[in-house]
């Protein structure tokens, strides 16, 4: 592959452990779905049971996802994930499209978002501290923070990912086990329905049957959402032939596990007409902790909830820099975004990018608008992500896979299945932003066409990209 001097000279360091790794995946999956959602699946689907069959079925299909990226994250562990994974299996088109899409909207689009939605949890820890300048302000302040904390070494920043996810599964362990040890619940609410709850803001369209059980799918398969996180830092996880996959499958368990305990837990301290009636202002979690930590829950969630929300600004930040950096090292993007400090050995110009579009987007507040519009563009590329597990078994039969997904070729075809529902479910619902998606990415064909001119030919997708990772740290 082609590379630029700045990239070329100082390789990154694989500095994450198998730990590091699962924890990337966690924090960046956990953020603040797994408290709020279970007031609109009770809503969706009517019973308890049903929430967390729901929770159960899309944690399963986010595992073969998992499953089916781990067999392309082993085979190629370079920086950028899926852009390799695009290029080797359509040719480097895609995987600009793919790149483009997440580095100017998807990654840092999510970014602002979830720094304003730190702020917001700040104002209900501290309701009168945040004037409305200091409320538009924070946001940039809190990236700022994040893309500081990425410009140090990656085995850092992995262990801020360990630390902070900590938190988030503290969080939600202690509303589990605070609620079946300390709160007077009852194992009958689960043989109860909740048709009788206010539902605010939950259209009946989307109430019980086949559209309801599809809307809570939707919104369950969006908490999931950030389990292929890891593979954007294939360059920099250690022996990542047998840690990816581990990372991969491991970390998705985890989250459905956690999932599934804390629901469980809602449903025995409330009844489900008591979920479905959580008002908007509010979250079905705190209701819940409000049962056995009293008061002390609004501060308790409060600081949870900014905890988690940095974890996952810190996570997108720490991957979807490498996606940039992956790109201008071969050409597809200024070559100064694919220098690598000497000293740290991050991307630290894709890092600081990063941190200063994703600070634009929250100040200009355009994020939210485009963020909604990239989820159909992330899964046409998802899904055509794992259709090339197919496609490069028979373009490369030849090549080293050091881990097969289990299961081929069920499982990959059963992700396939799921992601082609949700596209359509997607199109039908919302053909506005569905369409507003594909019209993003069409913009970068343009920017395509200037630099593939400069870009030389075709890379090599099978050779080892320089800045790989070939240093171990």
């Amino acid at each position: 592959m082609s590379a630029s001097p700045a990239s070329s000279s100082y390789p990154l360091i694989r500095g994450l452990t198998l730990l590091a790794a699962v924890s990337v995946i966690v924090a960046n999956v956990i953020g603040t779905g797994v408290f709020l959602k279970a007031r609109v699946m009770t809503c969706n689907v009517g019973t308890p049971g049903m929430v967390l069959t729901v929770w159960g079925v899309a944690g399963l299909l986010s595992l073969a996802g998992a499953l089916t990226y781990a067999e392309l994250g082993a085979m190629m562990p370079y920086s950028g994930g899926e852009y390799h994974y695009l290029g080797a299996a359509y040719g480097r088109l895609w995987a600009f499209l793919n790149g483009w899409m997440r580095t100017f909207i998807g990654q840092t689009g999510a970014q602002a978002a979830v720094a304003v939605a730190f702020v917001i949890f700040l104002s209900d820890l501290l309701p009168r501290a945040l004037d409305p300048l200091t409320h538009r302000l924070l946001p940039v302040g809190i990236i700022a923070v994040g893309t500081a904390i990425n410009l140090a070494s990656v085995r850092s920043s992995g262990q801020v990912a360990t630390a902070l996810t900590a938190i988030k599964v503290g969080l939600v362990l202690a509303i589990g086990v605070g609620a079946f040890l300390l709160a007077d619940g009852s194992a009958g609410h689960f043989a109860l329905s909740g048709a009788a709850g206010t539902c605010e803001d939950v259209p009946a369209s989307a109430r019980l049957g086949l559209a309801g059980f599809g809307a809570a799918m939707l919104g369950a398969l969006w908490g999931f959402d950030g389990w292929n996180t890891l593979t954007h830092l294939g360059g920099e996880v250690r022996d990542p032939q047998r840690n990816i996959p581990r990372a991969l499958i491991g970390g998705t368990l985890l989250v459905m596990a956690l999932y599934l305990f804390v629901n469980a837990a809602y449903f025995w301290v409330l009844t489900p007409a008591e979920v479905a009636s959580v008002p908007t202002s509010s979250s079905v979690a705190l209701e819940a902790a409000l049962h056995f930590f009293g008061p002390a829950a609004v501060s308790l969630m409060a600081a949870g909830l900014m905890a988690s929300s940095f974890g996952t600004l810190h996570t997108s930040i720490l991957s979807g820099s490498r996606i940039t950096f992956a790109m201008a090292r071969d050409g597809l993007f200024p070559e100064k975004l694919a220098a690598v400090h000497p000293r740290t050995r991050v991307p630290a110009a894709s890092v600081l990018f990063h941190g200063a579009w994703a600070g634009l987007l929250a100040l200009t507040g355009s994020f939210d608008a485009l963020t909604n519009y990239t989820i159909f563009g992330s899964w046409i590329f998802y899904g055509m992500t794992g259709a090339a597990v197919f496609v490069l078994r028979r373009k490369w039969p030849d090549a080293e896979r050091p881990y097969r997904t289990w299961g081929y070729p069920v499982v990959p075809a059963l992700f396939l299945l799921v992601t082609a529902f949700l596209l359509v479910t997607t199109l039908v619902a919302t053909p506005v932003e569905a369409l507003a998606g594909i019209g993003l990415i069409v913009l970068g064909l343009p920017v395509y066409a200037y630099y593939v001119r400069r870009a030389g030919p075709e890379p090599d997708w099978r050779q080892l990209p320089p800045s790989a990772g070939a240093e171990k740290g």
